[in-house]
């Protein structure tokens, strides 16, 4: 069963926590440890501050609940290149229009990301080890860099020269080896004090150059086309049908057509309105119904398969386990639990 809190519960589970001797905040060399109150799980928040608004997020643990938690994003929100080592999470933004209202970030993989001035809720699963690292940095940190070259996705692009106001989730594939060696170098820092911050800021910024260099290789995708009310609506109208057929789907042609779209607008629009591809999108959609009828027990997989429009169980079950670092079986079992 879920939880729901805001940052003010967050706030006051820390403080009677506090009261009853946990230890919920400690001072480390360059940064600040923040555990979960015991009630809540085991774990928490290393965050390390470096140079003018860079800071590491790592953040480690396993919780006893399931945590919905409700966040209010500011207008300063800053740019966020997340990593994700083990563990997933849910992601739902009810009132937005310009990013998916629902969407996953899943265990190796990585994600960039700037969401001002809206609300989210971000759903962590119970009982799954979690191990995510985050680098958090405010946009005026890149002002001595030279911006003056074009070349990078446009939202970045934008944002990088000063526009704050636009908001982007780029999902950029599965974490390669290389970039897990730069996490590892993160990780296990050798240095202490002034060479530790160099060296973490240098680490810092070679993971947020791959994620820049590996979106800037999505192009076309990375500049987005206009999309006007008219546009917005017969993508929403595309979704539609792709819910409705998620067993036997349009092709690309044929949904372009029935919406009145080019299939290029389609597939871009898809990308900067819900964060993805179409069959991404229908690809995710078929997850959460799965996800769902795993909650019964009863079904085999091979029959939940089938529901979702796989015709083969095994390609099925390396997409769910793809998707969720898990097994629709072990799901479906841990149900019971």
């Amino acid at each position: 069963m879920a939880i729901t809190l805001t940052n003010a519960d967050f706030q006051d589970l820390y403080e009677q926590a506090k009261h009853r001797g946990e230890q919920v905040h400690q001072p480390i060399d360059s940064g600040f440890q923040h555990n979960l109150p015991e009630q809540l799980g085991q774990g928490g928040d290393r965050i390390l501050q470096l140079r003018q608004g860079l800071e590491i997020y790592i953040r480690q643990g396993r919780l006893r609940q399931t945590i919905r938690h409700v966040i209010e994003h500011e207008s300063n929100f800053p740019l966020v290149a997340k990593f994700y080592l083990s563990g997933t999470s849910r992601v739902q933004t009810p009132d937005a229009l310009d990013i998916s209202r629902d969407y996953r970030e899943v265990s190796d993989c990585h994600y960039l990301y700037h969401l001002p001035s809206h609300t989210e809720i971000e759903e962590w699963p119970a009982d799954q080890s979690i191990h995510v690292l985050m680098i958090v940095v405010d946009p005026s940190y890149f002002g001595t860099f030279n911006l003056g070259i074009k070349g990078l996705p446009a939202p970045l692009q934008h944002l990088l020269e000063g526009d704050r106001t636009q908001r982007f989730h780029q999902s950029l594939g599965q974490i390669s080896r290389s970039i897990q060696q730069q996490i590892r170098q993160i990780l296990h820092c050798p240095y202490t004090g002034l060479m530790q911050q160099l060296y973490l800021e240098s680490k810092a910024l070679e993971l947020l150059t791959t994620q820049f260099s590996v979106w800037q290789d999505e192009q076309p995708y990375a500049t987005p086309m206009f999309l006007c009310s008219q546009d917005v609506e017969q993508l929403h109208q595309a979704k539609e049908i792709l819910i409705q057929r998620a067993k036997q789907p349009p092709t690309l042609i044929d949904l372009a057509r029935q919406v009145g779209l080019n299939d290029r607008k389609l597939n871009q629009g898809f990308r900067q309105l819900f964060g993805t591809t179409v069959f991404g999108y229908l690809q995710q959609h078929r997850m959460q119904q799965a996800q769902s009828l795993l909650h019964n027990s009863e079904l085999t997989i091979a029959k939940v398969a089938a529901t979702v429009g796989y015709r083969s169980p095994e390609a099925f079950s390396t997409a769910f386990r793809r998707q969720f670092a898990v097994s629709p079986k072990a799901y479906q079992l841990g149900q019971r639990a």
